[in-house]
């Protein structure tokens, strides 16, 4: 394994816990990576047998390298060369209840090992000069490598009651690495799955960000389904389950229809923001679901409601509530769109609107009514996507030809009150609305002069006289 520490900060640590006389290894990820020849993140955990944090001091005096310390978690870092480098003590860790703050004790490193989250983050590389190299795998991680599965070094019941952030972690490796988690471990998670409300929001999301951003999210979406903890985490998502039938007429199955479409969504981009617009884009259809004896199921308005409940949402889920909620709720609110685009004859107006209400996001809202289209029949499949070709094609020469996308008014509301001599109020607005029609309506274009000659037409109308000394 010596291949894996070339890196000369690895024999510069090793001369130092020789001459300290010192136990060192290498832990945790950077040793999972290197061993799945997955590319090297700059994060290096290392364990010293005594203290991490006096270790650490005395490396940075060797590097001249400043050293942060962490006395309440008994760790500290350095850089160096680009290499974040986290030191500490080994240590064996016993939990309470109602916290997953360990009470921690010094410790072997195979009490070190005993406490880490899965086998394959509980393998260890030693750095000192006689067995340099050596990978010590007490759990058997290189071969849970090998065959693709998340297990516990523990009994996972344990694992799992006492570190219940280490349930999600679970599932985002998982879904990171495209394995399976062993069947006891699925089992302790559905058990536990309870315990993971003494879990603060934040962290929870942290991990669920990471599942989102997987390249196909779907597969932790399942397993938090099926463990029961998106029931708990994210109860407007696990709402979308299942399927109403009534006079034999059934309806899709929309959770598994928005599993579907956030994996074609990351087929195609790696925006988190976009990936979160397609989780949202059908929330609202179980508040919305009706049954028309005529028609059968439907879901009017799901796209208004679901936009309404994204910033509730996403404070809940502690997300963002500035410009990405509102990306979010944008998106939402207009996916259904271009869907009536492609049924309809495309009129300029119709891409016209579609184009001021979307903006700079009409390109992500374009692919997310793309990856929207699961229909298992290829023809209507094919059909459809052809369709949005088109749609995309009629967006671009609108907008070469009207410049319609982030639409400011060629005439202010400003201009109108000095024209006509007249204060803010209503009617400004009436003519500044009368306006925004006409442009986009393709009753005149989006020009300046014509809408000045517009609304000299519209104040008429209202009763209204340019001054004669007005310059525009």
């Amino acid at each position: 394994m010596r291949e894996n520490l070339q890196h000369p900060i690895f024999q510069i640590i090793r001369d130092l816990a020789d001459k300290e006389q010192v136990e060192c290894y290498v832990v945790g990820g950077y040793v999972r990576d290197c061993i799945m020849k997955r590319s090297f993140k700059n994060d290096v955990d290392l364990v010293v047998i005594g203290s991490g944090i006096d270790f650490a001091s005395k490396l940075g005096e060797l590097l001249h390298a400043k050293v942060a310390v962490y006395k309440s978690f008994g760790t500290a870092m350095l850089v160096h060369d680009g290499i974040n480098l986290e030191f500490v003590g080994a240590r064996k860790e016993s939990y309470r209840s109602n916290s997953r703050k360990p009470i921690v004790e010094d410790g072997t490193l195979e009490d070190d090992q005993n406490r880490r989250d899965f086998t394959i983050n509980a393998m260890a590389y030693c750095l000192n000069a006689d067995r340099f190299g050596e990978l010590v795998d007490p759990f058997g991680g290189v071969e849970d490598i090998q065959n693709r599965i998340i297990r516990t070094p523990l009994d996972p019941d344990i694992t799992f009651s006492d570190d219940p952030l280490r349930m999600m972690r679970a599932i985002r490796f998982a879904t990171q690495l495209n394995f399976k988690i062993d069947v006891k471990a699925v089992q302790a998670i559905a058990e536990n799955a309870e315990r993971i409300k003494i879990i603060s929001k934040e962290r929870i999301t942290d991990e669920l960000n990471k599942i989102v951003m997987a390249t196909k999210p779907s597969v932790g979406f399942r397993y938090l389904f099926d463990t029961g903890l998106l029931k708990i985490i994210f109860p407007a998502m696990y709402n979308l389950y299942g399927v109403d039938i009534i006079d034999g007429r059934g309806h899709k199955d929309n959770f598994y229809h928005t599993l579907e479409v956030l994996d074609n969504v990351a087929a195609m981009s790696d925006d988190l923001w976009l990936r979160w617009a397609a989780i949202m884009h059908d929330i609202a259809k179980p508040a919305t679901k009706r049954y028309d004896k005529r028609v059968g199921w439907t879901f009017h308005g799901h796209e208004d409601r679901g936009a309404r409940m994204v910033p509730k949402l996403f404070a809940e889920l502690k997300l963002p509530l500035h410009d990405k909620m509102k990306f979010v709720q944008k998106l939402v609110q207009l996916h259904l769109r271009p869907i009536v685009l492609v049924q309809d004859i495309v009129t300029d107006s119709a891409v016209r609107r579609l184009l001021y209400e979307a903006g700079d996001d009409i390109d992500a809202l374009m692919l997310l009514c793309h990856a929207d289209v699961t229909t298992k029949n290829e023809f209507k499949k094919k059909k459809y996507r052809n369709n949005f070709e088109l749609v995309k094609q009629k967006l671009k020469d609108v907008e070469e030809r009207d410049k319609i996308r982030n639409w400011q008014p060629p005439v202010s509301g400003e201009d109108i009150m000095a024209l006509f001599g007249i204060g803010s109020g209503r009617t400004v607005g009436i003519i500044k609305n009368a306006m925004r029609e006409a442009i986009l309506e393709g009753e005149i274009p989006n020009s300046r002069e014509e809408a000045l000659s517009f609304i000299l037409k519209q104040g008429k109308q209202l009763g209204l006289s340019p001054k004669t000394n007005t310059v525009l």
